[in-house]
C-alpha cells in the first residue's frame, strides 16, 4: 500500500457547528430555566447526550481513500460498496478547492453534475478525469501527497 487516509465523520465542520449550537440551545434552556424540574433536568440530558454523541463520531470512519498499485481504492461507512478507479484510466489529475462554501456536508459517491464527490472535512480536494469525461472529486488533508502519487502513477 503506497498511500492510506482515513477521514472521520467527527471532524466535518458542518455536523459539528450544528450538533455544537443544538448542544448550547440545550444548556442555555436548562440553566435559563426558573423552575429545577424534571422537565429542565431534560435539557441538561439532551444537551449531556448531543455532546457524547459528538465525541463518539469522532471515532466514526467515514472515508478511507487508498491506492494499491495502479488502482484507487475509496471506502466507506459499513453499508457503502467499495469503489475502485483504476489509474490506468485517468487523464488528468489536478488540485482544486473542494467547494466556494465554508460548510460542507460529508458525501460519499454522490453522483452529481458529471463529477462523482467522496469528501468528509477540509478545503482541499484532488479531482481525477478518466478518459470518458467522468471527475472524480476526492477530498482529502494530505491532497498535495495524493496529487503527486497519482501523477506518478498515470505517467508511466
Amino acid at each position: 500500500m503506497e498511500f492510506e487516509e482515513k477521514q472521520y465523520l467527527g471532524y466535518n465542520k458542518f455536523n459539528l457547528f450544528i450538533r455544537l449550537f443544538i448542544a448550547l440551545g440545550a444548556f442555555g434552556s436548562y440553566f435559563v430555566s426558573d423552575s429545577k424540574d424534571e422537565t429542565s433536568y431534560l435539557f441538561l440530558i439532551v444537551g449531556l447526550g448531543i455532546l457524547m454523541l459528538s465525541l463518539i463520531s469522532f471515532f466514526v470512519l467515514h472515508l478511507k481513500t487508498q491506492v494499491r498499485g495502479d488502482v484507487l481504492e475509496l471506502d466507506g461507512f459499513w453499508t457503502t460498496r467499495k469503489v475502485k478507479v483504476d489509474l490506468k484510466n485517468i487523464d488528468k489529475v489536478e488540485v482544486v478547492k473542494y467547494s466556494k462554501i465554508l460548510f460542507n456536508r460529508p458525501v460519499y459517491n454522490l453522483h452529481i453534475r458529471g463529477k462523482v464527490k467522496y469528501f468528509t472535512h477540509g478545503n482541499y480536494a484532488v479531482e481525477l478525469t478518466d478518459k470518458e469525461g467522468l471527475r472524480y472529486r476526492i477530498g482529502s488533508q494530505r491532497f498535495e501527497e495524493l496529487n503527486t502519487l497519482i501523477q506518478e502513477k498515470i505517467i508511466k
